[in-house]
């Protein structure tokens, strides 16, 4: 049956699989890492919680059986360990069962996990990351070559990741058509990059160019995925040159190199290896019937990106098996910052000794140059970028995230790069304040040595203290 084989795809397989695993290597670190300040059981969104309001049916996770911070850090890590097993290349140890299953595990383990992340596990790259996974499974292993089907769904999986990306640029804000929308994107982004600054400050003509480019690659080039060889291949080569662009830009965690894994199966590399024996029958009737489950699942994500209200990162279904996708419908012109500042005066005036917290990746102190973070993903420092938009984005977290401040939270200091207080001696009151953000020009880093400027605009959170009830200062 040569129609369901693709015998000189052996290479390519290859390199996307280790590629997707060290991307699954990464999410679950972020998770073990992270979970206890975030989601744990003293958590700012405990999931015990969550799972209290929530049914099975809705969002499945292992957790409605049992959670304790203890199990999930082992179920985390155990995600940790699959995916170096699996960028080790033991799968190909196993016979093709074998190697599915261990294929499986990676995905089921942080199903559970997105599916109790709450707002923390909202961004578009966690059911990327769950889709393509989920169709890594019946990719095979040495033992067979890879399926043609499977090889036309995961180039189906990246055409709706670039054209639906493409689309909502589009229909959203204006200035996409007009080609200026990265004089302020490189500003404005959620977090910028160590680069960030000298893209912004690259001349217009350039910036247009390289909108005008996106629309080429997001709007046209998906179209040629599923064009013969070599169209294909240049057709993938070209969105990986655009995604790496993009890396260097900025801090989108691990989205562009998910972006990249998913082009390489559009790549037909040199240097395949011999063809394997014919595959089991029952292995083309599992790919062939869980292929027609997930085209007929299409149906949501394809009649959304032919919508005139085509939304953006969405799932349709609690596995998470297909969605959509898109990202920037709307670019910011101004940049805002919500700064935390905490004082150990008993009175909290404006003359108190305010201060500030400095987070890992957002911007704060006007001379700290950002730094490349991404594929890791810094999920407080990507929340307070949408606090500083609209404090609506932060009204399930943002009061916990003050008292466990108040507390000298251990796990919460942990996401901080630096808090201002000592470990006995919490703040006795913590205050939040909104700030314009604009990057600096060549002649003002050069004299002052800092990337960014700020203006006070307003209060965000009057000062605060542990009293069950926030208080107000006068």
């Amino acid at each position: 049956m040569n129609w369901f084989s693709a015998t000189e795809y052996g290479l390519t397989r290859l390199v996307f699989q280790r590629g997707l695993a060290a991307v699954y290597l990464v999410a679950f670190l972020a998770a073990a890492r992270q979970f206890r300040a975030l989601t744990g059981e003293h958590g700012m969104l405990p999931v015990p919680r969550f799972l209290a309001r929530m049914p099975f049916r809705l969002a499945p996770s292992v957790f409605h059986l049992h959670y304790s911070d203890r199990f999930f850090a082992g179920w985390a890590w155990t995600g940790c360990a699959v995916s170096a097993a699996l960028l080790a290349g033991a799968d190909s140890l196993l016979p093709l069962w074998g190697g599915m299953l261990l294929w499986l595990v990676p995905w089921a383990l942080y199903l559970s996990i997105v599916n109790v992340g709450q707002t923390w596990y909202s961004f578009g790259w966690e059911s990327l990351l769950l889709e393509v996974g989920f169709l890594a499974v019946f990719l095979g292993n040495d033992k067979v070559a890879p399926p043609v089907v499977v090889l036309f769904l995961l180039r189906w999986i990246l055409f709706r990741v670039e054209f639906g990306a493409g689309l909502i640029k589009m229909r959203g804000d204006a200035c996409w058509r007009k080609l200026t929308c990265l004089y302020h994107h490189h500003e404005t982004q959620p977090m910028p990059g160590p680069l960030s600054w000298f893209f912004h400050h690259l001349p217009k003509p350039v910036h247009r160019a390289e909108v005008a480019a996106n629309h080429f690659t997001q709007l046209i080039v998906p179209f040629l995925l599923f064009t013969p060889q070599p169209v294909a291949t240049a057709a993938g080569s070209l969105m990986i040159v655009t995604q790496l662009w993009l890396v260097l830009s900025g801090n989108f965690a691990w989205l562009n190199w998910i972006t990249i894994v998913l082009a390489v199966s559009a790549l037909r590399l040199p240097g395949s290896p011999p063809p394997p024996s014919a595959p089991p029958l029952w292995y083309e009737v599992l790919v062939l019937v869980v292929a027609a489950l997930l085209l007929f699942l299409s149906h949501h994500p394809v009649v959304n990106m032919i919508s005139r209200r085509q939304v953006m990162n969405r799932s349709f279904d609690p596995l998470h098996l297909v969605n959509t996708y898109g990202a920037f419908g709307s670019v910011s012109r101004v940049r805002y910052e919500v700064v935390v500042e905490g004082t150990l005066d008993a009175a909290p005036h404006e003359d108190a000794d305010w201060r500030e917290y400095e987070f890992r990746g957002k911007p704060g102190d006007l001379r700290h140059w950002p730094r490349q973070f991404a594929p890791y993903h810094l999920r407080l420092d990507w929340l307070m970028w949408f606090a500083a938009l609209s404090p609506g984005y932060a009204g399930t977290w943002f009061g916990a995230l003050v008292e466990r401040l108040l507390e000298n939270d251990r796990d919460t200091l942990k996401l901080l790069r630096r808090s201002p207080f000592p470990p006995d001696e919490p703040p006795h009151f913590v205050r939040a304040r909104l700030f314009r953000y604009r990057y600096t020009t060549w002649r003002e880093l050069r004299a002052t040595g800092a990337c960014w400027e700020r203006v006070y605009v307003r209060e965000y959170l009057p000062p605060t203290r542990l009293a069950g009830v926030a208080e107000r200062s006068s």
